[in-house]
């Protein structure tokens, strides 16, 4: 139980907005979130400087508290524009506090800005205050006050007209229930159960002087429900008892107000019901009235059932530990609402709702209709969630899955452990992802709860930076088993049992934005069936029927000789005497002996009582120091964690710096390839160009080349033709004089010599034009070679700057770890100016007198500290250099450039 100190209250104070717009026609709403609860202030007008004025407050333990501070538990704001007329709602933004900012010391309001802000031309803010504060409400009044006074049963005004003392159970054997009450008044239906669950210490309810049987004996539990005597399956063990859980219950009509008077005036049923809630382990009233030897119960006879035990009306109330404080807190609930006997009757198992019909005595109907009827099946449904598959979204998640089926008898969840990280086109197999749930119930109703219930199985991402994240969830009909295929099997005692098995894989849609598929999810289900369930499983029978076996066993011995006949004359001898005085001695020398070993059973447990007090204040103080040193280590813990919130903020701060230096480094060697990829495809345009203006210059050679060509054979055409002229008139003129030959000859030597030479010139063209095309040629193979030399070498500069981008990162890198040390050193400098000034200021009469002594030394130092620091950074500033990566017009050198130059003018200036 909490105490009244360790309960606080977690206030988020909504105060007012500003920078919204106006919207007349609707409301502003803010909802808060944390721990699945959700708060909400009221509608208030959406204008420009909303005013909420609203105080949200969560209960919560230290504890708690802690655990949530651990795991970081975030506070969410929502705020929302509601259109009062259609209901609608729009989100503006969010906020989110962090928890650990809580403190119980009132705190200043701030001012947060909306995130994901839908006015984006507007920069709204919200002032909001978050504290702790101490729980300071009443405690509510309830049965765990410790020695309250009996209460007298008044009846309510209502029921003025009845007697308490009138008021009894009576069995309704066609109905199947007990009836409290008037008829006229019992219009509700209740149900009450007594569960024996487990025991320990019943070994102190044993006195030294009891002598058990030889034989292992047996023991049960037994007590009274409402006139109904209820036994339990016998056990041999006192010390380790091991026995499964029995439930009883019986069936109740009547009203709250009855059942209140009724529960007020027997104390017999409020000791039953602690007796519940202790679950026998407070070995004090209770165990010596309920627990018995079977054997001693079988030699005095069976008792009749008005002779059992019954528990004393003094016992004293329940305390506040006793778990039974729900179910009177609830019949004070009842007070004011009532209740729907359909629910009730809905909420526990039909099989209990059935009347069950007997021919036998009341006591022992009463006690059939407690026992579970043979309808109900044994059942064991198994899930196994084999693995997941075929991701679609494009980012790898690191998830667990978490489901929670009430019916099986549980409402916890089950998860599966660790998380696996799941990638796209990979099947990941889910770490211990089976369960097996053993449950009875009756088949329709199972059947009925498969088809209508599906079982929800929710995809979790988790990430240690941030809170989990619903991703998706599945829906698996558990109904397809029961439609597969039944096979039978044996159980562990030889029953024949039935096994159905499902398997099926399952799409993952996503909870936020289109219900597309994440992921899909193969599983596999199996059903069994043990068959109908044992009496003896959940209820037991009344103590008529234990005790009848119990009399049916001296029945069936046969009857002694009459003692006519076994006196003989055999018996009369001084040997039969002789024997006789003999075993009488051994009996007397046993029971001796027996004494003696009983003495030494004392003294020794009071020497084991003795060592085990020593050992248990060794113990104690042992616990004592280790809760010392657990406190010293939960502080040094303490610091460790603020220690390490605070080098988490630097190194969230480290890289979101790193995150921007990427980028900008990341565009910069984008644009750099864009225009070296620019620079290349221009490169090959012109060098394209240049290829056809040289083939074209080509072709133009070679047509002039056929056009020479042409003209030299028609310049040797027309001289073939001349020189055959040139004989034709030789040989007319072969016939004249000699002077005209001459002159002839003369003339004809003329042209020949012109002919020469113009063949000569047509020669020397051709050999001209010949040396032009290869001299093109030649060129042609220059410039693909130029080419192929160029791409080279733009191919290595590419290298070269990228090598030189890799030292530009690495120098960004050492320029982050500068900074830090820097502003270390910054830090420094202003702490020990902090210093220097509070002792100016506490000292100045005494630093006045010594100031024409300190002014020589101070001043030397502070000349060599001045020439360090220069050395330094001259030394950083080359050593920048070196890499290649700066030059003279980047900030850094620029920067150093300048502290350098007002170091230099402060050592001019100091000498």
């Amino acid at each position: 139980m909490v105490s009244k100190s360790d309960q606080l209250l977690i206030v988020v104070s909504i105060l007012e907005g500003r920078h919204f717009p106006k919207r007349p026609k609707h409301m502003l709403i803010v909802e808060a979130k944390f721990d699945g609860e959700q708060l909400a202030t009221d509608p208030v007008d959406h204008t420009d400087q909303p005013e909420f004025a609203t105080e949200l407050a969560w209960e919560i333990d230290r504890k708690a508290l802690h655990q949530h501070r651990l795991q970081r538990t975030p506070i969410k704001l929502q705020c929302f524009a509601l259109d009062p007329l259609t209901s609608a709602r729009e989100t503006i933004g969010y906020v989110v506090l962090d928890l650990r900012t809580a403190q119980e010391t009132k705190q200043a309001p701030k001012w947060y800005q909306l995130l994901s802000n839908k006015y984006t031309k507007f920069k709204s803010e919200i002032q909001i205050s978050i504290a702790l504060e101490t729980d300071t409400k009443a405690p509510v009044d309830s049965f765990k006050a410790k020695g309250a006074p009996p209460r007298d049963g008044k009846v309510p005004a209502s029921l003025s007209g009845l007697d308490p003392k009138d008021i009894v159970a009576v069995l309704n054997e066609e109905g199947g229930y007990h009836q409290i009450g008037p008829a006229g008044s019992c219009t509700d239906f209740f149900i009450m159960s007594v569960t024996i669950a487990f025991a320990t210490q019943l070994e102190q309810l044993i006195p030294c002087t009891m002598k058990l049987p030889e034989r292992q004996p047996e023991f049960f539990f037994y007590y009274s429900l409402l006139g109904n005597d209820v036994t339990n399956e016998p056990f041999n063990d006192l010390i380790n008892p091991n026995f499964e859980p029995e439930r009883a219950s019986v069936r109740i009509r009547s009203s709250v107000e009855i059942l209140r008077v009724y529960l007020t005036l027997h104390s017999k049923l409020q000791s039953l019901i602690e007796l519940k809630t202790q679950n026998e382990h407070e070995p004090h009233h209770s165990k010596k009235r309920v627990l018995t030897p079977i054997k001693e119960k079988a030699h005095t006879g069976p008792p009749s059932p008005s002779g059992s035990p019954a528990p004393p009306h003094n016992q004293s109330p329940p305390t506040k530990d006793d778990a039974t404080e729900s179910e009177v807190e609830s019949l004070l609930y009842d007070k004011d609402t009532k209740l729907n006997p359909k629910a009730i009757s809905s909420s526990v198992p039909a099989i209990l709702a059935q009347p069950v019909t007997t021919s036998v005595a009341s006591e022992t109907a009463s006690g059939q209709k407690i026992a579970v009827p043979a309808t109900s099946h044994h059942f064991c449904f198994s899930i196994d969630l084999r693995s997941i598959h075929d991701l679609e979204v494009g980012f790898p998640i690191n998830c667990i899955l978490r489901y929670s089926y009430p019916f099986f008898g549980s409402a916890a969840p089950i998860m599966t452990n660790p998380p696996v990280e799941v990638r796209k086109n990979m099947e990941v197999f889910l770490p211990q992802s089976y369960c097996a749930f053993d449950f009875a119930t009756l088949p329709h109703q199972l059947q009925d709860t498969f088809l209508r219930i599906p079982l929800l199985v929710e995809l979790w991402h988790k990430d240690k930076m941030s809170k989990d994240l619903l991703l998706g969830i599945a829906r698996i009909q558990l109904s397809n088993v029961l439609s597969s295929e039944k096979t039978r099997f044996l159980g562990s005692s030889g029953e024949q049992c039935w096994r159905q098995t499902y398997s099926e894989s399952v799409p993952i849609i996503a909870t936020q934005g289109s219900n597309n598929r994440i992921v899909d999810l193969s599983y596999t289900v199996t059903l069994e069936d043990y068959g109908l369930v044992k009496m003896r499983e959940i209820f037991v029978s009344d103590s008529s029927q234990g005790l009848s076996a119990v009399q049916q066993k001296p029945s069936s011995v046969p009857p002694a000789p009459c003692p006519s006949e076994i006196q003989t004359e055999p018996r009369e001898t001084l040997e039969y005497k002789a024997a006789l005085e003999l075993e009488m001695w051994k009996e007397m020398q046993e029971d001796i002996f027996e004494n003696q070993l009983k003495q030494k059973e004392l003294a020794h447990m009071q020497a084991l009582a003795e060592e085990w007090k020593k050992r248990d204040r060794e113990r104690e103080s042992l616990v004592n120091k280790k809760v010392a040193e657990y406190t010293i280590l939960e502080g040094k813990l303490q610091k460790t964690l603020i220690d390490l919130e605070k080098r988490e903020q630097q190194l969230a701060i480290a890289e979101s710096e790193l995150q921007r230096e990427r980028r900008e480094l990341k565009s910069e060697r984008e644009r750099n390839l864009q225009e070296l990829q620019d620079s290349i495809w221009r490169a090959k345009e012109d060098c394209v160009h240049q290829v056809e203006l040289e083939r074209l210059k080509m072709k133009q050679l070679q047509e002039d080349k056929h056009r020479l060509q042409q003209q030299l054979n028609d310049a040797e055409n027309k001289y073939k033709t001349l020189e055959k002229e040139f004989h034709q008139f030789k040989d007319q003129q072969s016939s004249k004089p000699e002077i005209r030959l001459q002159s002839e000859i003369n003339l004809l030597t003329l042209e020949k010599v012109e002919l020469e030479r113009k063949l000569e010139s047509a020669t020397k063209s051709k050999l001209h034009y010949k040396q032009q095309w290869g001299r093109a040629l030649k060129e042609l193979a220059r410039l693909k070679q130029r080419e192929q030399e160029s791409q080279m070498a733009r191919l290595k500069k590419q290298q070269e700057e990228l090598e030189q981008m890799r030292l530009r990162y690495l120098a960004a890198e050492e320029k982050d770890t500068v900074k830090t040390e820097r502003q270390e050193l910054l830090d420094i400098r202003n702490e020990l100016n902090r210093l220097r000034q509070q002792e100016q200021k506490q000292y100045p009469d005494s630093r006045e007198i010594a100031s024409g002594k300190m002014d020589g030394p101070h001043g030397s130092a502070l000349e060599e500290g001045l020439d360090d620091y220069l050395t330094r950074l001259i030394e950083e500033r080359d050593t920048l250099m070196r890499t290649g990566v700066y030059n003279h017009e980047d900030r850094i050198i620029s920067e150093l450039d300048r502290q350098i130059r007002e170091v230099l003018a402060k050592n001019n200036a100091s000498n």
